[in-house]
């Protein structure tokens, strides 16, 4: 085990965010070792606090106040309930920022200013400050000044328009992702920018301010569809469980359920057709490269849907694995907690809570080896730490916290 700290070790973020995104991105930072510092409201909180139910249980089983969606982006880090529209409470927080190396906030554009927590104001006073802006649309540009939601943006930025079963079939339509990607990607390029303008500081000195906006974020994860579209000039469309440039890159339908097929190149699809006993596809003149799979799909799909759908899927999937042919099952989540290679990974880990005496979280997928990431807190408690940070950071005497407190 090593005794190196956490990368980020002795990192200052302030975190002005809620909801997913920006937790998502500073959960990151934590994780890596950085002191987070999460202002939220007196009272209420980081909105998700009261998405629910789910709520995590306590000891007799019944619900605390802590909701299942606050809990998966919000570890690591120390709450503190300041209201950044009173005076006092925007002073405060200034006062932290002075002291802090990165700032992540996701108010509207300009949202911040009237408190004299935007970047012009706050940079004249710590030019080392990075600070992140996570809007829906970015700090600049015509939408700028709208409100933008992740469910919103998966459809502005062309992922429901390739995501679903195809306008032809059965259940055919736009379909968002399960699980919110444009915040979660955010978050994630967020990450990335803060990491490279935290090692520029190191370099000139100077921070800076990064615009994250979920569409150019929505847009840019497009990936391979967004070449697809500007080589050929034409836009894809919806192919369901199938994939635009693979063939077999599927689900398949088997005897008693599901699974998938995603054969990569040649070889793996003639291995694939052994398999199935057809290795006759794979020295057919239509068959036997991908490009010409992907052109004649609607001849060759057919034969292989008639032929996996009279084994079982645990069968195939022995014999593909067997064969070095990508194959998989389709999990639920209590199915995915319980595999073998989840369950080495440590992917469910416990921690600590306050109220519900132990807290599940999900793993971080971050692996370093000489300095790993560190599990030293559960989600807070709304306003858990206002104390000791005021005391600590800011020299409050208990008084003075009291008083603020009480709303004096």
């Amino acid at each position: 085990m090593s005794t190196r700290p956490a990368p980020l070790t002795g990192i200052r973020v302030l975190d002005l965010t809620r909801v997913l995104a920006g937790p998502w991105c500073t959960q990151n930072l934590a994780d890596l070792g950085a002191e987070v510092v999460k202002i939220e409201r007196p009272g209420a909180g980081d909105d998700t606090r009261g998405w629910g139910p789910p709520y995590l249980k306590d000891q007799d089983g019944k619900d605390t106040s802590e909701a299942a969606y606050y809990l998966s982006a919000n570890r690591n880090k120390m709450s503190v309930a300041l209201d950044i529209a009173s005076p006092r409470g925007a002073e405060l927080v200034r006062d932290l920022a002075r002291q802090s190396d990165i700032l992540v906030e996701n108010f509207k554009v300009g949202g911040l200013r009237k408190y004299g927590l935007d970047y012009e104001t706050l940079s004249k006073e710590n030019p080392g400050l990075i600070y992140c802006s996570i809007t829906g649309f970015g700090q600049t540009g015509p939408y700028a000044s709208r409100p933008g939601y992740d469910f919103m943006i998966q459809g502005m930025g062309g992922l429901m328009s390739i995501t679903g079963e195809r306008d032809d079939l059965p259940g055919g339509g736009p379909q968002k992702a399960g699980v919110a990607v444009a915040d979660l990607m955010t978050g994630m390029y967020s990450t990335v920018g803060i990491l490279a303008a935290l090692h520029e500081r190191g370099r000139s000195g100077l921070g800076q301010h990064i615009d994250m906006a979920l569409l150019d974020c929505q847009v840019a994860m497009m990936a391979n569809q967004n070449l697809n579209y500007m080589t050929s000039g034409k836009a894809p469309r919806r192919a369901g469980n199938a994939h635009q440039n693979l063939v077999p890159y599927q689900v398949f339908a088997v005897s008693d359920g599901h699974m998938i097929v995603a054969v990569g190149n040649d070889s793996q699809f003639r291995a694939y057709c052994g398999v199935i006993g057809l290795p006759e596809l794979a020295d057919d003149p239509r068959f036997n490269t991908n490009p010409k799979r992907v052109v004649n799909r609607e001849i060759l799909v057919p034969l292989l849907v008639e032929r996996m759908a009279q084994g079982e899927r645990d069968h195939w999937l022995a014999e593909l694995e067997r064969a070095g042919v990508p194959a998989g099952p389709i999990n639920t989540l209590d199915q995915v907690y319980e595999d073998p290679q989840v369950v080495f990974r440590q992917m469910k880990r416990e921690l600590p809570h306050p109220v519900a005496g132990t807290t599940p979280i999900a793993g971080s997928p971050l692996r370093l080896s000489g300095s790993p990431v560190e599990y030293r807190r559960p989600p807070p408690m709304l306003g858990e730490h206002t104390a000791q940070v005021l005391r600590e950071r800011l020299g409050l005497s208990d008084a003075e916290i009291e008083a603020l407190a009480a709303g004096h």
